[in-house]
């Protein structure tokens, strides 16, 4: 085999090319996503690598096992001898980010298994040096070959991929959610400074039929913070664009993500945040079976008319006793979004939340497990006067 170094415009298109990729996070780009991937590895840790984590927490002493999980990804990036590196990183740039959380809770057993002996080189280590430079230092001489070392990352049962997005969304939500407190004042967050510009409210009040200013303001406040980052743009409005599915589906399936408002003939206002494209109804599974429901635990109901209130997933408290990770969210509570050529429903699981008939003409809502939600209109049926869906500019 031979190795062809480089040049520099390939080794640019390359990062750029990881950078940029739409379909998986390759590089973590934030001081946000960065805290998020950490907490990540250290919540799955805790559930499936029980034992380690553990191990990893009494010799972790006064620094806390949150220090040596902030330096997970240099585990492996930066310590792993280059042939384990060349192999993990073979698998990564295949199957995404899920291979490197996999690896570092095959280093934390693999550091286990050779430091829980009170006798051991390793134990020595990280008793006089510390568990974050003991660490460094087994990944640096990993006993394990490649091979092995994989084998242990990918027999870890139960640690699917949905599970792992399941607690990186989670996590990332608690993160934006946190309130700044300094001393007794109350810091305001710096999403209110990403207020839509004057010339969108200007341009919101001439096109839409269900959005006042002060409902806008009230959406704004329960988007995720990164979103408010972005203009919102009117993709499609029934007033405009006729009542058919299909055209619908035209102008909107490839925006990522959309927020959906919906005005009944009784003057009721209500809709839903749609984390995840609806193209995505066209994906299928592994077996080739189109797939049911889609998008993410960042999709979230509302109400604005006759009741103002936001019902997010159920799946964001779970947690709320300080166990959530270790708590399984029933299937029926991850139902966020389907549609298909006949209607579109958002939130499942003993009702659908907002469902609307081909012709986006009537619909019906009920409560739901997804989102723990009230019928969005006292009738439960609904006759629909105007359906606008927004999009956001650049996101």
């Amino acid at each position: 085999m031979t190795c062809k170094l480089s040049t520099e415009e390939e080794c640019y298109h390359c990062m750029a090319s990881l950078v940029a990729s739409k379909e998986k996070m390759f590089i973590t780009q934030t001081k946000l996503h960065n805290e998020v991937t950490w907490k990540t590895v250290m919540q799955i840790a805790k559930k499936h690598a029980k034992s380690a984590a553990q191990h990893l927490s009494r010799l972790s002493g006064a620094i806390g096992p949150e220090r040596i999980y902030s330096d997970w990804q240099w585990w492996i990036l930066a310590a792993l001898p280059f042939p384990h590196l060349v192999r993990v990183l073979d698998c990564f740039f295949n199957e995404g980010i899920k291979v490197f959380y996999r690896v570092a809770l095959a280093i934390l057993i693999q550091f286990h298994k050779h430091s829980t002996n009170t006798n051991s080189e390793w134990y020595a280590e990280a008793t006089k040096n510390g568990v974050d430079h003991a660490i460094d230092k087994f990944c640096r001489n990993m006993p394990s070959s490649p091979t092995k070392l994989l084998r242990t990352a990918f027999s870890i049962r139960a640690l699917s991929s949905q599970y792992i997005s399941r607690v990186f969304i989670k996590t990332e939500m608690t993160l934006k959610s946190k309130q700044v407190i300094t001393g007794s004042r109350l810091v305001r967050s710096r999403s209110s400074d990403n207020l839509p510009t004057s010339q969108s409210q200007v341009n919101i009040q001439m096109m839409s039929h269900t959005l006042t200013i002060r409902e806008l303001f009230t959406l704004w406040s329960w988007l995720p913070v990164r979103i408010t980052m972005y203009q919102p743009v009117l993709l499609y409005t029934t007033e405009e664009h006729g009542c058919s599915l299909t055209t619908f589906y035209v102008r909107v399936e490839h925006h990522e993500p959309t927020l959906l408002m919906i005005k009944t003939c009784n003057n009721e206002v209500f809709g839903a945040y749609c984390s995840t494209r609806w193209f995505e109804r066209n994906q299928k599974d592994e077996r080739g079976n189109r797939q049911a429901y889609f998008g993410t635990g960042e999709t979230f109901l509302f109400s604005l008319y006759p009741e103002r209130a936001k019902y997010p997933w159920v799946g964001c408290s779970a947690g709320a006793d300080g166990k959530g990770e270790e708590q399984r969210v029933a299937h029926g509570s991850e139902l966020f979004m389907a549609a298909d050529s006949k209607m579109i429903t958002i939130g499942g699981g003993d009702g659908q939340a907002i469902w609307m008939d081909e012709n986006i003409r009537f619909g019906k809502t009920d409560r739901c497990s997804t989102f723990n939600n009230p019928p969005l209109c006292p009738s439960g049926d609904f006759e629909i006067r105007v359906l606008e869906v927004y999009g956001f500019s650049g996101a």
